[in-house]
């Protein structure tokens, strides 16, 4: 956008506990953080696309199909590290994480991840969709509940809100793009893992218990995000059909 510096970092490693070397997954011919990149590279908001990884695979894969790898410390704790070590040698006006677990991430919903930064409404922003039945007691699918202006109250792995009696509406699922301004990038990296943080495993909750708040906007989640290697095979069927129109 003009005038307006945007970078967008995709923190990517080989080590994952259910599912090792994912981002080098193949999805029909394709390594899935390349699937991520090019979403994320048609998103309107993006001056820029980089690759955070500690590791040389990933940054010589993601140097053979035309992205930028920026090699990052090994010592991360979570993707938000990673991003705030690329916001310190990257000047931008905000900077969007999206995770390289989400090859199917439409870009207008990055797009609507910078909305509240653009717009001067927060220093954080995130993106939540309404989940489906069978996401709320999924531990995998994190859920989120607001406040009346659409602010993060809290986040978690559980089924939240609890519901006694008649539903009425469906739970919000949280979807893993995040915007933040440089500043507050600073604020979560001095901060020490927060109690909550700890208990759902979720680094979000360090901004919360922080004070930080987290601004939501609604948009539409990829139709599945990879943590499993069954998951990785459902991708692989939605993209081979998307290429056999």
């Amino acid at each position: 956008m003009c005038g307006v510096e945007i970078v967008v970092v995709i923190p990517a490693r080989m080590a994952s506990s259910r599912c090792p070397g994912k981002p080098l997954l193949d999805l029909c011919g394709r390594p899935m953080v390349q699937w991520v990149f090019e979403a994320a590279s048609r998103a309107s908001v993006a001056s820029k696309v980089v690759i955070a990884t500690p590791d040389r695979e990933i940054a010589d894969a993601a140097r053979s199909f035309g992205a930028e790898a920026i090699l990052t410390s090994a010592g991360h704790r979570t993707g938000t590290d990673r991003v705030a070590e690329v916001a310190r040698l990257l000047k931008a006006d905000a900077f969007l994480n999206v995770q390289g677990d989400e090859p199917l991430i439409p870009p207008a919903t990055v797009d609507a991840c910078a909305a509240p930064l653009l717009d001067g409404r927060a220093e954080m922003a995130s993106i939540y969709d309404w989940a489906a039945e069978d996401d709320e007691n999924d531990p995998a699918v994190v859920k989120v509940v607001t406040d009346s202006e659409d602010r993060a109250l809290y986040f978690s792995r559980s089924p939240i809100p609890f519901r006694q009696g008649a539903d009425t509406d469906r739970a919000k699922k949280h979807v893993g793009v995040y915007a933040y301004t440089g500043a507050v990038l600073e604020r979560f990296v001095s901060w020490e893992p927060a109690p909550l943080e700890k208990m759902e495993r979720l680094e979000q909750l360090r901004f919360l218990e922080n004070g930080v708040a987290i601004q939501m906007a609604h948009a539409e989640a990829g139709p599945v995000a990879v943590d499993t290697p069954e998951q990785a095979e459902r991708v692989r069927q939605i993209l081979s059909g998307r290429e056999s129109k």
